[in-house]
């Protein structure tokens, strides 16, 4: 049974998908010099952010591979 993000994901577009993964990364990018510069208040952020871009990348990758094969 796939959890609720995972599900969240899967139903969103290939452009949607890439628009995400960029977005994320941008946040990701700005939380760890904010936290770098001062603590953040909860920084289980910081990878709760990494593993959805793992997710989207994940998805993506296997889109790609469906389309290929």
């Amino acid at each position: 049974m796939a959890n609720k993000k995972y599900e969240e994901v899967k139903s969103l577009t290939g452009e949607e998908l890439l628009q995400h993964i960029a977005d994320n990364k941008l946040r990701l990018q700005r939380l760890r010099f904010n936290h770098a510069v001062s603590p953040l208040e909860n920084p289980n952020v910081l990878g709760e952010t990494r593993k959805l871009i793992a997710r989207l990348k994940t998805e993506l990758r296997k889109r790609e591979l469906q389309n290929n094969a």
